[in-house]
């Protein structure tokens, strides 16, 4: 089952896709788009493309666990998803994810601009990794 994890921003979304087995990150990308229509439709595109079966959002959580203006938009898009794709949407707390990802790319060696353009992709792949761990567990 190939699940899509989406780190959802106001300027750019970061999507990464499982492999068919649902057990590794695979394909990675990056929606650049400010309204969330449009994301949402590109995001069904996508969905279409690799034969998505469920989708894992990132859910912004405050670092003390409270929901914040983030959190609502998070809960919003993932209403959106839902009634366009049909799909269950988990949200999935994305603490640190960001973070992480620029760290990562930093150690990899990317400069700052670079780094913007892959940060979210990165970030998703995160989201992603996280969820398949917790499903391997979890049957």
């Amino acid at each position: 089952m190939r699940i899509m994890a989406i780190d959802y921003g106001d300027a750019h979304t970061g999507i990464a896709i499982s492999d068919p087995t649902g057990f590794l990150a695979g394909f990675t990308t990056t929606i650049d788009a400010y309204r969330p229509e449009v994301v949402v439709q590109r995001i069904t595109e996508l969905v279409s493309q690799h034969g998505a079966e469920e989708l894992v959002l990132g859910y912004p959580k405050n670092m003390d666990g409270t929901l914040g203006p983030r959190a609502e938009k998070a809960e919003a898009m993932a209403a959106l998803l839902k009634e366009a794709t049909g799909l269950p949407v988990v949200l999935w707390d994305e603490r640190r994810t960001t973070i992480d990802a620029h760290q990562i790319l930093m150690t990899g060696g990317k400069n700052a601009k670079k780094r913007k353009k892959v940060v979210d992709a990165v970030a998703a792949s995160l989201i992603l990794e996280g969820y398949l761990t917790y499903k391997k567990s979890h049957p």
